[in-house]
């Protein structure tokens, strides 16, 4: 109706009674019911022929190196591009996810840094440049032990990564935040673990990073933001997402977690998700988020659970995790999602309806994506 109630009480009293009882039938009638809360998509994870990663300085195919952190991937043509890291990222290829024998080699920077990096993500632009993200692990912070603050900076390549300019760091803890008496294993704070997803118009990329900085209520999974335009220049343009919006620096800004930590990263039982994965899933038209559970100061893994959400844009819409799987080691972490569909370009980024689950380099599982409504 195109006059709500309140107005016809205040335009026209002298049919007060007649036309409140015809606005309550024809309300009745022909207003819409709220349509019920949809339900989220499900995965069903089976088990599946083993296929692993290459993995970081492998002395050959029959001896895999490790793959400590996410390991993107993008294409070039024909050729599928896989970075796994473990302190440096080396680079393979091939012609699909199941035959990356056709070329290895460790990738190289322009320059030198204090510790470690592992390249987590990469994305690669129309104009054929491929931009890449790292999480730096710097030495020395805490006298007498091997406690570090990570922290997140950006690269760049021409040849698809086989070097990479270093563009600096783009994500930092707050100051004063680092924690030299905890607890925890590896690290004393700082922001870390993360991948990067890119909006459908391309306007925006999103950093989604685990923060193990401050106190618990700002510790978790969070995220940052940056516009595409500032790829080449990207120091000083990363904003955090904290109380509502976009509107902390990326150096040294605090954050407000999308899944905040259930108990302080620094205690001895800390408990707490870490270490997103993220890709745009075809199938189902939704963002799907892979996290790895810690359940002590040395990162135990409880589990592998998934959120999904419809707007990078909405911290808020990531749905509440669930788990997935479980029955892992100790240190099986890094769980992702890589599409399996040469066809349609599928990588770390984009899968369908049927993709492969990785954890720690290896795939033992396929993993299926319904519709809430969907069979199997």
């Amino acid at each position: 109706m195109a006059d709500s109630p309140g107005k016809f009480m205040n335009s026209r009293k002298r049919f007060l009674p007649v036309t409140l009882a015809l606005a309550a039938v024809l309300t009745a009638c022909h207003s819409p019911k709220p349509p019920p809360p949809s339900a989220p998509p499900r995965v069903v994870v089976r088990d599946a022929p083993l296929i692993r990663f290459r993995g970081a300085n492998s002395p050959s195919p029959t001896q895999p190196g490790d793959t400590d952190c996410n390991s993107p991937a993008h294409w070039d043509g024909d050729t599928l591009y896989v970075f796994n890291s473990a302190g440096h990222p080396w680079r393979s290829s091939g012609p699909d996810l199941f035959h990356l024998d056709r070329g290895y080699l460790r990738c190289e920077y322009d320059n030198q840094v204090n510790g470690g990096r592992w390249v987590e993500c990469t994305w690669k632009s129309r104009e054929g440049v491929l931009y890449g993200w790292y999480h730096n692990e710097p030495q020395g912070l805490c006298a007498g032990t091997p406690l570090t603050s990570p922290k997140i900076g950006a690269v760049r390549s021409t040849d698809n990564g086989a070097t990479w300019t270093d563009l600096g760091v783009v994500l930092e803890a707050p100051p004063g935040t680092l924690n030299c008496a905890t607890k925890n294993f590896y690290f004393a704070g700082g922001h870390g673990d993360f991948c990067v997803a890119v909006d459908p118009r391309e306007e925006y990329l999103y950093l989604l990073f685990s923060t193990y900085a401050g106190s618990v209520v700002e510790q978790g999974v969070a995220v940052g933001r940056m516009l595409r335009a500032d790829l080449d220049q990207p120091v000083g343009r990363v904003w955090k997402w904290y109380a509502g919006s976009w509107n902390q620096p990326g150096l040294g800004g605090r954050s407000t977690p999308v899944f905040t930590a259930t108990t302080d990263w620094h205690r001895a039982d800390a408990d707490a998700f870490w270490g997103p994965s993220v890709h745009w899933n075809s199938h189902l038209g939704r963002y799907v988020m892979l996290l790895n559970r810690a359940i002590d100061k040395d990162w135990t893994q409880e589990g592998v659970y998934v959120s999904f959400n419809d707007d990078l844009a909405n911290p808020k819409r990531w749905s509440q995790p669930v788990k997935i799987l479980g029955g892992l080691g100790r240190d099986q972490w890094y769980p992702q999602v890589l599409g399996i569909d040469p066809a349609r370009r599928e990588t770390d980024k984009l899968a369908g309806r049927l993709a492969r689950l990785y954890v720690r380099g290896q795939s033992r599982w396929e993993i299926r994506f319904l519709k809430a409504d969907e069979a199997r």
